[in-house]
């Protein structure tokens, strides 16, 4: 028999209403007969969704959460104030129930951190960081980490997250010794700020990690690491250059096809669009915690839901990642 995996979807906290986040789940279910769906957010309305959507109920259940976290609540405060959220309802239930395996969330990074320290620390609670996925020249994949977790780190963090983002890359990607970059402004070790100055040489004498040295930016999504560690205000950088660069990219490829009517052109954007499309890898994934939760993108819609809910199915095969923590810091 085929083993189900259910994950929590949090239906509040998305630009686009609990709607579009359902339609999404709808979708999911149709591609994925293995997957099942907890909905947290408002149960009425949620009956009245999946009813209209024919979603079969006992592939669906819901859990009721009336209340809801927005981007300008204040994360620890949130947290004890609005205890019946669809975000930290679906949290406490992920982490008291072992039949849930993991999560996804449009709702405030902020306070999608709190609260997985809070409910999802294990044993030995460390710092989580928040990791992406992004693809490399070499047709494998580079892990971006943190990307807006912890803005002002310490060295001892940078060497923290280099280990989480090893752990996943190899029980993920099957990477036995991940390559370890630390971003810089140029490759020499005596370049970079102050923290990227402090924290090379204490990667270099880490005997876990395969420690590669420096990379610049332009080389990022090279190939040359499997794992690239920097703050989180660089990594968000990072990663919304990236994603502001292929937009444009695309955009200038479909223009230059519609105006000389290239058949190859269109051929070509199609193509990079299924390679960059950055909002189809899914989202932001917290390390560091005992089962998975990704922080989906606020603009969230149907198809983001099919892809993160693929993404989790996938790390589904992989627990092991999550199923201990690294207490370096």
């Amino acid at each position: 028999m085929e083993h189900k995996t259910k994950i929590v979807l949090d239906t509040k906290g998305g630009d686009r209403g609990a709607s579009a986040l359902v339609k999404g789940a709808a979708l999911a279910l149709e591609r994925f007969p293995q997957l099942e769906f907890v909905l947290a957010g408002d149960e009425a309305a949620l009956a009245e969704e999946c009813a209209a959507l024919n979603i079969p109920r006992e592939r669906a259940e819901i859990l009721d959460a009336p209340g809801e976290i927005t981007n300008y609540d204040n994360p620890a405060e949130a947290f004890y104030t609005k205890a019946d959220s669809s975000l930290l309802r679906g949290l406490d239930t992920l982490s008291s129930r072992d039949d849930l395996f993991g999560m996804i969330t449009c709702g405030s990074t902020g306070a999608a951190l709190t609260g997985a320290m809070r409910y999802l620390s294990g044993e030995h609670p460390v710092r989580p960081a928040l990791a992406a996925v992004l693809p490399a020249q070499t047709g494998g994949f580079t892990c971006l980490v943190d990307t807006g977790a912890t803005i002002d780190c310490t060295s001892a963090m940078l060497c923290h997250f280099a280990h989480l983002g090893s752990d996943f890359m190899r029980s993920m990607y099957g990477i036995e010794n991940p390559k370890v970059g630390l971003l810089s402004n140029g490759s020499e070790p005596t370049k970079g700020n102050k923290l990227v100055k402090e924290t090379h040489p204490l990667l270099a004498a880490d005997g876990e990690l395969n420690f590669v040295g420096n990379v610049e930016g332009s080389e990022a999504l090279s190939g040359v690491c499997d794992v690239l560690v920097c703050d989180g205000f660089a990594g968000n950088q990072v990663l919304k250059v990236t994603e502001g660069t292929a937009k444009r990219m695309m955009t200038d490829i479909m223009r230059y096809a519609k105006k000389t009517g290239s058949a190859d052109a269109e051929k070509l954007f199609f193509h990079l669009m299924g390679v960059y499309d950055i909002g189809a890898l899914g989202g932001g994934i917290i390390l560091g915690v005992t089962k998975p939760v990704i922080k989906a993108r606020g603009n969230a819609d149907e198809r983001a839901v099919v892809s993160v809910a693929e993404m989790l199915l996938n790390m589904a095969e992989h627990r092991a990642v999550f199923d201990r923590n690294r207490n370096h810091i």
